[in-house]
């Protein structure tokens, strides 16, 4: 059979299926979606992404569609479309794990499923220097009232103190979170270039360049996590969004295990995925970042 009708068969069983899946929603008033979004689109989009995405190097590089299967494929698909997400606009990326295709938010999907999600009216981060002047108060648990006073000349990347996001909800309702420059290191160690015995970001390395970046991208995903993790479960979108997250879970973890079969002690930690660190394929060349990534840097 020729690739083309190999790729044919795989669409015919993935992208049809789910576009009929989310017909069917929306038929019986499970879905709505908003007037700018185009789950043919998106989906179009996902296709052409996905005939590009290759396994690790363990795996020997094959072409995600001839590895993964059917039901993982087709599952990734729909996890995104529910969700309103479109990876040509940066805002979820297809990680392959061993056999499973998974569907993972970028930090820009967070940021839309929690607006759709909550109807928050903006999102923003800004990140503390040393020399600024921050002022908050503790209600209940709660940041409020926070003001921050910045001279241009404390701007400096290597005298970061932290970063914080505000998520306005409208009618003077506003979530403050707020992270430490150490709480930021913390949740970037998660990721898989961070090496074991490091404490500060290597020099050259995204989060040395674009420290200001990845400061904001961590505190905006801890606080969106925070109004998804509190939020009505009921909803199909909350069900696909909690999903996705538990799937890609699943699958790194098993994959972990069957890399380390043939190792005397297997040791792997199951703890809740860090969403302020983005997956990056694993076995996947890094490629440098260049300025013109700076709108979502690949962790």
């Amino acid at each position: 059979m020729s690739n083309q009708n190999q790729l044919a068969m795989v669409k015919k069983d993935t992208v049809d299926v789910v576009a009929a899946k989310v017909k069917q929603f929306q038929e019986n008033g499970e879905l709505h979606f908003p007037a700018n979004y185009s789950p043919d689109n998106a989906m179009k989009s996902a296709w052409l992404m996905l005939q590009t995405i290759k396994t690790g190097k363990n795996d020997g590089y094959r072409p995600a569609l001839e590895v993964c299967t059917k039901d993982s494929i087709a599952n990734s698909l729909l996890d995104m479309v529910v969700q309103g997400l479109n990876p040509a606009k940066k805002q979820g990326y297809f990680i392959v794990y061993g056999k499973q295709l998974t569907f993972q938010r970028s930090y820009f999907g967070t940021m839309k499923v929690t607006k759709d999600v909550t109807g928050a009216k903006s999102i923003d981060a800004a990140v503390i220097y040393e020399g600024d002047e921050v002022d908050y108060e503790m209600v209940n648990g709660r940041i409020t009232n926070l003001k921050h006073k910045q001279k241009f000349g404390n701007i400096n990347k290597d005298k970061i103190l932290g970063s914080y996001a505000i998520i306005d909800l409208g009618e003077g309702n506003v979530y403050t979170e707020l992270m430490t420059i150490d709480e930021l290191r913390q949740a970037w160690s998660k990721a898989q270039f961070w090496g074991d015995n490091q404490t500060v970001e290597k020099k050259g390395t995204t989060h040395d360049e674009f420290k200001q970046e990845m400061a904001k991208k961590s505190v905006i995903n801890r606080a969106c996590k925070k109004f998804l993790n509190s939020s009505d479960d009921g909803s199909l979108v909350m069900q696909h969004a909690n999903n996705s997250s538990d799937l890609s879970e699943e699958a790194q973890v098993e994959e972990e295990i069957k890399d380390n079969a043939n190792s005397e002690i297997i040791d792997i930690e199951y703890s809740e995925v860090n969403e302020e660190v983005e997956e990056k394929q694993p076995d996947q060349p890094q490629q440098k970042q260049s300025a013109m990534d700076l709108e979502d840097p690949p962790f």
